[in-house]
């Protein structure tokens, strides 16, 4: 790969790089803070940020009190600002910078907006709290009592007032970066400036705080910026007052948040003494797509569209960083469908079961029926969805001799797996047994001519698909001679890439606990119950067991050794690369490329023998990996599958990922093309 390829830079995908200072200030002391404004700001630039959020009243310190109304601290911060612009020039970054500011006669607590030598618009505070340690009413005015739509400062005539949108015009930047303003308090209140912002078009909400510290405050403000971030579906830049405030009778941990739709991307370490410089690549393509799926945000527009008219926006020009390398610092999950925190490891997992539990227990009752028939291949699925079965059994009071567990072994069945599925049942409880199918599978091998029945060993998708319809004909009679429901065991990584049978187990049964849980999760479930040893040591060892077989659908015989001769993987991709690939397709719409370009970030690096922390050169793709496996993928999943997926039966959907069912997240044709999502991966470099 050329490592000046603009591929590898993350503008190119609808990143933008923002950041939060924290400087260290002086109170009343105008020029040293602008010194220190200057000096972080052009850190941001030099880090690849495009836009930089300071403290509330942070070119004055926030706790100036009755200092506020002299004249020479006003003038001193005004030229103090004036040095800020003034070193702008050529940075190449926005600066949001907060002051006191006289107008018309009436003093505001303002943000400034900055840019490249210019004043873009000044925003002035809406809410002053006047409550318990806090007096901004005695020297501030409300920013909605401003009757000025315009302001001259530092020479520059520019938009006043709280209601303006910053809004980036450039070529460059794969998503556009619209921005608002909102000072402290401003998102306390129940309906912050910063909602209407959103629905009027701001992606990236800026709040300038000073917020002193007391106990349990940091938690709340991680609350609060993240569930405003969320509500908004923006990201959020919140600044606190650090280091050289007064501490005449408050104290200042500066706590600087970066927040995408609820969820934290950085943070500044609290109570330093030193400035910190807080950055996070937020995804505003993602942002973007997020309001665009989800049709509610659309609509609140639309029911508050008399208060935006008031809204106006200040548009400028920005260039991205020149750097045609930037690469993300962002981490994304390598298994995006797994729980990743340890802390939430046990809630989650069990909530997993719990979602299935209740489905399945759901469809017995409304069924009438007490008994399940399931087909245990001694894989990964069909283990998963029988501890499902046992544990609905035992929410329901049922016997688990009422799981009637049946494993049918094939011309390809490999001893190991027999002897896994073998020991399931049995530790489990099943009723059921073992049924061989070779019998029958010669039977309509012969009815319909094929060449093995004549001794010929040809092991084509006749032979393989003949073995897989005879299990699921006897699944489904059985349950018609036990009076039972048929449970399905295929996973979503498999309806993704159309790996399973039309019409057979892992396609068609009366209720799939599966269809929404991808390959990934299921060993990493596998994985949990074995640890928790819920159903006995013997149990565990034998889920153990199952987890570290390679998978395989055991239709062709293997070799002379009795190994499978077929492995999943090697026809479709790895599964923990296919279900990167499918989480950011499904779940965010995302272009090929950009797909690539976080997989890349996420299970390889554009340094050759360098990789992310957790990935090995084993476990690692290189580009030209990401991008066959991908082409795979997208072949697989908008051309060929489809119509597997338009009939599956009914499941619960498990996670927000996403699922397939056609009566959920999912609605397709079933003969569309691949043409532009095959198109947009030719923009990948192949090496």
């Amino acid at each position: 790969m050329n490592p000046r390829d603009p591929f590898l830079n993350l503008y190119s995908h609808g990143f933008a790089r923002v950041a939060v200072a924290v400087p260290v200030c002086r109170v009343a002391d105008p020029a040293f803070n602008a010194a220190e404004t200057v000096r972080l700001h052009r850190e941001a630039a030099r880090q690849g940020a495009v836009l930089v959020a300071f403290p509330e009243l942070g070119l004055s310190a926030y706790s100036c009190e009755d200092l506020f109304h002299q004249r020479a601290l006003l003038e001193g911060c005004e030229r103090a600002l004036a040095e800020v612009i003034e070193a702008s020039r050529g940075v190449g970054a926005v600066a949001v910078v907060g002051l006191p500011l006289q107008v018309d006669g009436a003093l505001y607590n303002v943000a400034a907006v900055v840019l490249d030598g210019r004043l873009l618009g000044v925003v002035p505070k809406s809410y002053l709290p006047n409550y318990a340690e806090f007096y901004e009413a005695r020297q501030f005015s409300p920013g909605g009592q401003a009757l000025a739509t315009e302001v001259t400062l530092c020479g520059q005539t520019v938009p006043f007032g709280a209601q303006l949108l910053f809004a980036a015009q450039t070529g460059q930047m794969h998503a556009p970066l619209t921005f608002a303003v909102e000072i402290c308090e401003d998102v306390w209140v129940p309906i912050p400036p910063s909602s209407f912002a959103a629905l009027a078009g701001a992606t990236v909400l800026v709040n300038l705080s000073a917020s002193n510290v007391t106990v349990g405050k940091a938690d709340y403000r991680h609350a609060l910026v993240s569930q405003q971030s969320a509500r908004c579906l923006a990201a959020y830049l919140y600044s606190s007052a650090g280091p050289g405030e007064s501490t005449t009778d408050l104290a200042w941990d500066g706590q600087a948040l970066i927040c995408e739709n609820g969820t934290l991307l950085a943070e500044s370490e609290r109570f330093r003494a030193d400035a910190q410089l807080v950055c996070a690549d937020v995804d505003l393509e993602k942002l973007a797509r997020e309001r665009m799926r989800q049709t509610s945000f659309a609509a609140s527009v639309a029911r508050h569209r008399g208060e935006l008219a008031a809204w106006r926006t200040v548009r400028f020009a920005l260039r991205r960083p020149d750097e045609e390398v930037l690469p993300l610092r962002r981490v994304f999950d390598r298994f995006p469908y797994v729980p990743s925190n340890p802390q939430l490891l046990d809630a989650r997992c069990e909530e997993i079961y719990q979602i299935q539990v209740s489905a399945l227990v759901k469809r017995l009752q409304s069924s009438g029926l007490k008994k399940l028939v399931i087909g245990v291949s001694g894989g990964l699925d069909s283990t998963h969805a029988l501890l499902v079965c046992a544990r609905t059994m035992d929410r329901l009071g049922l016997p688990r001799a009422n799981i009637l567990a049946y494993t049918m072994p094939g011309f390809a069945t490999s001893l190991r797996t027999l002897d896994q599925a073998m020991r399931l049942m049995e530790v489990i409880g099943c009723g059921g047994g073992m049924i061989d199918i070779r019998p029958s599978c010669e039977q309509m091998l012969k009815d319909l001519g094929h060449p093995y029945a004549s001794g010929q060993p040809v092991y084509d998708i006749t032979f393989e698909n003949v073995q897989a319809g005879e299990r699921t004909s006897h699944l489904f009679r059985l349950a018609n001679h036990q009076d039972a429901l048929v449970v399905g065991t295929g996973d979503l990584s498999e309806l993704a890439l159309g790996w399973c049978t039309y019409g057979v187990g892992d396609h068609m049964s009366h209720y799939n606990v599966n269809a929404s849980v991808p390959k990934t999760l299921i060993q990493h479930l596998v994985r949990w119950v074995a640890a928790r040893g819920e159903f006995g040591e013997a149990c565990s060892r034998a889920l153990i067991d199952v987890v570290e077989t390679e998978i395989s659908p055991e239709l062709v015989p293997g070799d002379a050794s009795g190994q499978p001769q077929q492995s999943s993987e090697a026809s479709v991709g790895p599964y923990e690369l296919q279900d990167f690939h499918l989480y950011h397709t499904l779940r965010s719409g995302f272009a090929p490329s950009k797909v690539a370009f976080l997989a890349l970030h996420t299970w390889g690096d554009a340094a050759a023998g360098r990789w992310p922390e957790g990935v090995t050169a084993r476990n690692a793709y290189p580009l030209a990996e990401i991008r066959r496996h991908l082409r795979t993928f997208l072949w697989r999943f908008f051309k060929t599958s489809q119509f597997k997926r338009s009939c599956v039966p009914n499941s619960p959907k498990v996670g927000s990922g996403g699922s397939l069912s056609p009566r959920g997240d999912w609605r397709a044709p079933s003969d569309a093309e691949a043409t532009v999502w095959l198109g947009d991966l030719e923009q990948v470099p192949e090496r």
